[in-house]
This record gives C-alpha cells, structure tokens and sequence, in this order.
C-alpha cells in the first residue's frame, strides 16, 4: 500500500506542467506570476499594444516586427544628464550579450519627442556608438508615447500608473517582454546588476 502511495505522487508530480522560472506580470503594481505556460495563456491577458514611430534611420518602426522575439524596452531623453546615460551603458551590455541574436530586440522611446526628432536620435546614437541594427531609437506623438508606456508597459518611477498623459515621464525602469507581448520582468536601468538579472533572464526565455 505504501509503494502505491509513493508511485502516486510521482505519478502527479511528472504529469505536473513545469512553472516558468520566469514571472508573468499582468497589472501595474507588478505582481509576479510563476506559473505554466498553459496556465498564463488563459490567465495573463495583459499584451503590449500595437504602436508604430520613427526610428533613428527615418524608417517607421512596427511593433509587429516584435513579435516572437525577446525584448527590453526603456525610456530616456537625448537631454538627460544623469540617469539616461547610465541606462544607455546598461542597455548597451544587454545589446552586446545578444549582437549576434537575430530573435533578440532592444527599444528606447524618447519621452521629450518635441526635442528628440529623428535627426536628434541619430545623433544620440552616434554619441553611445549604437550601431546594431536590433536597436532602435523611437520618437513621435507625445500623447502615444506618454499612453503606451504608462497603459502598456506600466513604466513609471514608482510601480503603476496614475498619471494622466500630460505629466512628464521619467523612469529607470528597463521592462523585459517576451515572444508573446507578455512583461516578463522589471530592473533599474542604472545598477549593473540588474542588468546581468536581465541578461539571464532573456537567455531563459529564449529557452521557453
């Protein structure tokens, strides 16, 4: 009776579906989710929105090339003299970890588009020696930029949003998403040790 038992459990817990190492994330105060893959299909409904802007080559830049790839987004200003160029170097790591990953994406949506035209980005490239093409600089609407990264990528100095679209945004915060849409992690920009988490994360789930 008692090897019965025994089997049983191993029995359940092989037929277990595995939980992501990974967390879901699916409202703004940043909840983790360390769930299966089949449970998030029906319980993380949060997506990143559909949005399309100009990039540092003048080239209007579809976040359906997104899709099935790994990517981190952030949010800077070419005008920033504190936080943005550390965020820089930080992504600039993560760019480099990944160069030659094709599944693999970074986005930097300027959060002042009435100063960081197209012109303006390149340039700010140019200064960070930006040169993959994986890597691309957003600029358009302020209005769009303001509502996807509060509503989408709940990107804010503090955890949420409550802020309407006319409020000035400024965070350190670098948001991982996954082949899906899903936000699949939040760092600080600015601490190296985040960033390597980040790394380690998207090698991961490069693996999902």
């Amino acid at each position: 009776m008692r090897n019965y038992w025994l089997i049983s459990i191993f029995l359940v817990a092989c037929s277990e579906t595995p939980v992501s190492k990974i967390p879901f994330y699916n409202t703004p105060d940043f909840n983790p989710y360390f769930i299966s893959e089949a449970e998030a299909s029906s319980k993380i409904t949060h997506r990143i929105k559909p949005f399309a802007f100009y990039n540092q080559d003048s080239t209007l830049f579809r976040s359906e090339s997104l899709q099935g790839k790994v990517y981190v987004a952030n949010f800077i200003f070419t005008r920033c003299s504190n936080i943005c160029p550390d965020m820089t170097a930080q992504m600039k790591r993560i760019e480099k970890a990944f160069k030659s990953n094709s599944t693999v994406a970074l986005v930097s949506f300027t959060v002042t588009p009435w100063f960081d035209d197209v012109k303006t980005l390149r340039k700010f490239g140019e200064k960070f020696q930006i040169s993959s093409s994986n890597w691309s600089l957003l600029t358009g609407p302020k209005a769009s930029i303001y509502t996807l990264a509060r509503q989408s990528f709940f990107a804010e100095e503090s955890i949420g949003y409550n802020k309407d679209t006319n409020e000035f945004l400024h965070t350190e915060h670098i948001i991982l998403v996954d082949q899906k849409g899903r936000i699949r992690g939040i760092y600080n920009g600015t601490i190296p040790f985040d960033a390597d988490q980040c790394i380690e994360d998207m090698k991961l789930l490069l693996q999902e």
